[in-house]
């Protein structure tokens, strides 16, 4: 082989890497869940927490997930996961008191700024007591987070419409 040959198989080869390298970092980012949580890895175990917690919400055990959360608080207080989480379950609960409900999501956040689940969550709990313009700020910000869009965005997006709908006539 002449040196030209080398030189051109040497870049195709690192154009095949690159391109390589440029897909495994778009599906890694892609297997984030709602929390912006990495999956479990052996550095990262299972949040068995989260897990129990998630259980109970799947099962509307809406005080059940707020216990186990509200002890997980106490272990590690500086947990976005269990704020959001938190919230969540206090707000999908018969008389979600609201402003505790904003004070975790609050905490989520400024714990993690890019919490996709907490800018999702906190922005339909805005528009349960009527704040369209703080919903759509958080809609803003997953706009800003989610560069090729995440369903955080798309939900929130649609439960804006949705109200705006609604109370159009109004």
């Amino acid at each position: 082989m002449h040196d030209t040959d080398l030189t051109r198989k040497g870049t195709v080869m690192k154009t095949q890497f690159s391109s390589a390298i440029l897909a495994l970092c778009f599906a890694a980012n892609a297997a984030f869940a709602a929390d912006s949580s990495p999956a479990p890895t052996a550095a990262t175990p299972r949040d068995t927490t989260l897990e129990r917690a998630s259980a109970a919400n799947a099962q509307k055990d809406w005080a059940g997930a707020q216990s186990i959360l509200r002890e997980a608080l106490v272990r590690d207080p500086g947990n976005a996961d269990y704020h959001n989480m938190y919230a969540y379950s206090m707000r999908k609960s018969a008389n979600p008191d609201m402003s505790l409900v904003f004070k975790h999501y609050n905490q989520a956040l400024s714990i993690n700024s890019t919490h996709r689940g907490a800018h999702e969550y906190i922005g339909e709990a805005y528009l349960m007591v009527g704040n369209v313009g703080k919903a759509k700020e958080h809609l803003s910000q997953l706009d800003k987070i989610c560069i090729f869009g995440c369903s955080e965005y798309r939900d929130l997006k649609k439960a804006v419409a949705d109200y705006e709908t609604k109370n159009a006539s109004r």
